[in-house]
């Protein structure tokens, strides 16, 4: 449609929506107005229709053109109903939902349809610890019905009922397409007790899946395929793997998970589980905003298939006439690795209202942490270390753990920093031009139990003087959170508004530029009487309410603030992951997990967010699950190459024996001021993100940035066993750079300056060998 058309429809569309807007507003008021005003609004519509006929005589509004907006309107879902099964058709990806309650997805390629999914038992209910089997779906007479909601206005909804005779239980399923999320669907349940006797209703499962890669990749085994958890389970756990033949993991969401060491718990998580073969993937989860208490089970059967399902517990007594409903469970079907479906469940969520931050330029700034001083430390120790945060270019600096003299109230320690150092140190680092973040943990409170390295906690006095404000237990105990403590439960309001007044105290009274949250995980669940909650759960979902507070808080006072959060280890929660300003790799053990975790938070926070890498020093960790861990990394490029925030806590001057594996000696000082200097000078992580590669099955291990023009790509060797440092693989052979348009372009090693030559786009090959990584900049030749 050429330019002018457009311009001509839309003005026809207009004054017809305003004509009829003149007479309808006549005939409603005809009793109220007088017929002199009548008239002159008649006179205006008169006008305005015969300009409007004009228009169309002279092919102004044309026929053609008028179909075309009418189309806009309606669903292009498609959907058949036959021999037991519903089949939905979008522009990308088919739908079945059989009798049994099995959802499977097809992905609708150039190539043709793509699965690799199984037949697979579909819903399972339990009840008093036994499954309901006998539920008998009405599929052929499902009600298809058009689905408006936040994911959009176009889009169809299906809802099937079904009984089960022995139990009396009626079912409703929910299926809901939008043309918004084409590769989407979401499936719902809920059941009503339509007998005369009390059901106990233990769990819903929704959405299982078998999985059998050979489907997809003839070549492959069945259980061959790479998968990620979004489940918090274990510090420096990995969340992305290939799939062994034997594998059995829980993947619980939402509440606390205990870990069995000195961390005490984890849990929260990000509600999305994800398999990919070299082909086609698939993700399941739910689709709230909530952090719900669900479980994404997860096992290889014994002839080598993956299952999977997403769990609801119930955990109630039906009465007669009574309901339960679950969340809003989803599959998507895709092409690629976990970004994609972590993108696009993402975008949903945005949707349904959890919108992203916007990030401001000191997000993205290289920042040094004071923990290289350990529990320690002192003023001395972060002041001395001034002069070299300026040389090497850093005007961000955090003030780490034990600062403080308890968890809770959140004050100086005596020993430490006495009197007014804390708002002195801040003073000497902004008289120097650097920023400072405080590293603090909301919620927790210390109530004179266990105790965490050589801290042995006392009683808070916030838990003295507001015993009420505690999370207790089913048992009426002190509920735990991570490092043991006791926890203040955040659906109470004058506990959220604490949190408020606190952040005040360290933003505006003692000058704090930002926060680093660290060892956030989830809240316990709260059966304090005193609280009078409608659900146990309420001090579970209101745990992102108090981050809120603080993010909101701190940038009211400070709109350059960086408010940065840490789930140690894990992925992070859906409770507050959009509440800050800079994502952390967490406490990476390796290299790999640096890279991995970086994709990850771009797909949850968007191509362009700022995450910090944490401290380089954690490329390469000794004993990082037990015994004395030492942090002797050195490796930027995993940082930089893939976009991400530089970070360092190297100590200096030389403070001794105790410091000497992250002292920034002479040797090590070109190193930093090199990659420091890149960094600063390319800014990638302000660049924009592409998904070009699929992990697990592009080799070598690959990214791309793209950034004013250019296309940066870094490529990583896959290290010997046993190492993590990202410095020992080696990879010779040909590298692929993927996303150029059609023309030719000139490719440096820029780390190395050394000259690639000119390729030839969209998708050129060079040759390489490389040890550790090569991060390339490629520019239009021209």
């Amino acid at each position: 449609m050429l330019n002018s058309e457009k311009w001509l429809l839309s003005l026809c569309y207009l004054l017809f929506l305003f004509t009829s807007f003149q007479g309808n507003l006549c005939r409603e008021n005809a009793s109220r107005w007088s017929r002199g005003k009548c008239m002159i609004l008649m006179r205006r519509f008169c006008f305005t229709g015969l300009f409007a006929a004009v228009l169309v005589v002279f092919g102004g509004c044309k026929k053609p053109e008028t179909q075309a907006v009418k189309a806009l309107t309606e669903s292009t879902v498609q959907i058949q109903i036959s021999g037991g099964t519903i089949r939905v058709t979008t522009k990308t990806a088919e739908f079945s939902l059989s009798a049994s309650g099995d959802l499977q997805s097809t992905l609708l390629s150039q190539s043709g349809k793509l699965s690799f999914e199984e037949a697979a038992p579909g819903i399972e209910i339990l009840s008093a610890k036994k499954p309901i089997v006998d539920f008998v779906r009405d599929i052929n007479h499902a009600q298809i019905q058009s689905a408006t909601g936040k994911l959009g206005s176009l889009g169809k909804k299906i809802k099937v009922t079904g009984k089960s005779a022995t139990t009396g239980l009626e079912e409703t399923l929910t299926l809901e397409i939008y043309d918004d999320f084409p590769s989407l669907a979401l499936l719902s349940a809920t059941y009503k007790n339509s007998g005369t006797k009390e059901i106990h209703l233990d769990s819903v499962s929704l959405d299982g899946q078998q999985l059998n890669a050979t489907l997809s990749d003839p070549a492959a085994k069945s259980h061959e395929m790479y998968a990620f958890f979004g489940s918090s389970l274990k510090w420096g756990k990995d969340d992305v793997l290939p799939i062994p033949a034997k594998f059995s993991q829980e993947n619980p969401f939402g509440t606390p998970v205990d870990t069995g060491d000195d961390l005490g718990r984890v849990g929260g998580g990000i509600p999305v589980v994800a398999f990919w073969t070299r082909n086609v993937g698939v993700a399941i989860g739910h689709l709230e905003t909530l952090p719900l208490s669900i479980s994404i089970p997860v096992i290889t059967t014994s002839d080598g298939r993956v299952q999977a399902s997403v769990r609801i517990p119930a955990e109630v007594m039906l009465k007669p006439g009574d309901t339960f409903s679950t969340p809003r469970v989803f599959e998507t079907v895709y092409k690629g690795d976990y970004y994609e479906p972590l993108h696009l469940w993402s975008e949903a969520v945005d949707r349904e209202g959890l919108t992203k931050p916007k990030n401001n330029e000191e997000n993205y700034a290289v920042s040094w942490c004071g923990w290289g001083y350990e529990s320690e430390v002192t003023p001395k120790q972060m002041t001395d270390t001034i002069p070299k945060l300026k040389e090497l270019g850093i005007h961000w600096a955090t003030l780490d753990d034990r600062w403080f003299s308890n968890y809770g109230d959140w004050q100086p320690r005596t020993d430490t920093f006495p009197g007014d150092s804390i708002q002195n140190l801040v003073k000497d680092f902004h008289a120097q031009g650097v920023k400072m973040q405080l590293w603090w943990l909301p919620l927790a409170v210390e109530d004179g139990q266990h105790g965490y390295d050589s801290h042995k906690y006392i009683v808070s006095d916030v838990v003295k003087q507001h015993p009420d404000w505690l999370i207790l237990d089913e048992h009426g105990k002190h509920a735990r959170m991570t490092r043991n403590l006791a926890t203040l439960c955040p659906a109470v309001p004058e506990v959220r508004e604490y949190y408020k007044q606190l952040t005040e105290r360290f933003i505006r009274d003692w000058d704090f530029d930002g926060h680093k949250l660290d060892n956030i995980y989830a809240t316990p669940k709260c059966y304090n009487p005193k609280h009078h909650h409608k659900s146990p759960y309420d001090s579970v979902n209101a745990m992102g309410d108090v981050y809120k507070t603080i993010f909101e808080t701190t940038r009211a006072l400070k709109a350059d603030s960086v408010t940065q959060s840490c789930p140690c280890g894990t992925p992070p929660s859906l409770a507050w992951f959009r509440y800050m300003d800079q994502a952390v790799t967490a406490d990476p053990v390796g290299s790999v997990q640096v890279r991995r975790r970086m994709k990850m938070y771009k797909a949850l926070l968007g191509p362009t967010a700022a995450i910090y890498g944490d401290h380089v020093e954690l490329t390469q960790i000794s004993h990082p699950n037990g015994g004395e861990e030492q942090d002797t990394g050195s490796d930027f490029a995993s940082t930089l190459g893939t976009g991400g925030v530089l970070g360092t806590k190297f100590t200096w001057p030389d403070y001794g024996k105790k410091f000497s594996n992250v002292y920034l000696n002479p040797g090590k000082e070109p190193e930093w001021k090199k990659w420091i200097g890149l960094y600063n000078e390319k800014m990638l992580s302000k660049g924009k993100f592409l998904d070009l590669y699929v992990y697990g099955y592009d080799s070598p291990e690959a990214y791309a940035i793209a950034k004013n023009g250019k296309m940066y790509y870094a490529f990583y060797a896959p290290e010997p066993a046993g190492k993590t440092g990202g410095k020992s693989g080696t990879y010779k052979g040909e590298v692929e750079l993927r996303g150029l348009e059609a023309k030719h372009y000139h490719a440096v090693d820029y780390i190395n300056n050394k000259d690639y030559g000119t390729i030839q786009g969209p998708t050129a090959k060079l040759s390489a060998d490389f040890k550790g990584s090569l991060l390339l900049e490629v520019s239009p030749a021209n």
